[in-house]
């Protein structure tokens, strides 16, 4: 998904959505942007899969009978 910073109200950026709504998010999330930016959102999945698999490690670990 790819956003358009629409401006900064104190510590958020309000960013445009695909369909045209408004929110607001974090200015944190997006440090060094500016309004007209368009920063991209996705969801990485081969890193929320290893983090799961060494969650599961830590758990079996403390859980060993």
């Amino acid at each position: 998904m790819k956003v358009i910073i629409d401006r900064f109200e104190g510590q958020y950026a309000v960013v445009e959505l695909d369909v045209g709504n408004f929110v607001s998010i974090p200015k944190v999330l997006v440090p060094n942007s500016k309004e007209g930016d368009i920063v991209k959102i996705e969801i990485d999945k081969e890193e929320t899969e290893e983090r799961k698999k060494h969650i599961q490690e830590l758990v079996n670990n403390v859980f060993e009978d």
